[in-house]
């Protein structure tokens, strides 16, 4: 287990790479926060963390635990949940908003971005309006290389 990758996973890409797109600014895996967040928008204070649906027990499709050494995988998945538990709790106390998004959920790049639109920011964006904001976003930095 010690090749399984805690960082940079494609999930974990997909939802900086859709905030980045939104205009958002943040820090990754801040170490002196509680849990160690994927990324931090200190701004906004909120912390997100992009959980592997196997490993952090979702309950979707892909998180179905292996036949072979049911009590070991049961054990370590509650774990891992217990300690999520704990590290959002310790966030919330701080004054930090925990968003949690899933594995499942960040299917493909659009996707990505209406949910951290929605989950991170707050608001509701559309297939149409994401793909509006991205070409003004990016004619605005057409403009500002000129």
């Amino acid at each position: 287990m010690s090749s399984v990758r805690n960082r940079n996973t494609a999930p974990e890409l997909l939802a900086r790479k859709a905030a980045h797109r939104l205009g958002l600014r943040f820090r990754l895996h801040r170490s002196d926060l509680p849990g160690s967040p994927d990324f931090v928008l200190p701004k906004h204070a909120v912390a997100v963390f992009v959980h592997g649906c196997f490993w952090h027990g979702h309950g979707c499709c892909r998180s179905k635990l292996p036949q072979s050494n049911v009590e070991f995988w049961t054990s370590k998945v509650g774990k891992n949940r217990v300690r999520d538990r704990k590290a959002r709790r310790a966030l919330a106390k701080l004054g930090w908003r925990v968003v949690t998004l899933w594995q499942c959920e960040l299917s493909n790049a659009d996707a990505a971005e209406v949910l951290v639109a929605k989950k991170v920011l707050g608001i509701r964006l559309g297939k149409a309006s994401a793909m509006r904001s991205r070409r003004r976003s990016a004619a605005g930095l057409r403009r500002k290389r000129k």
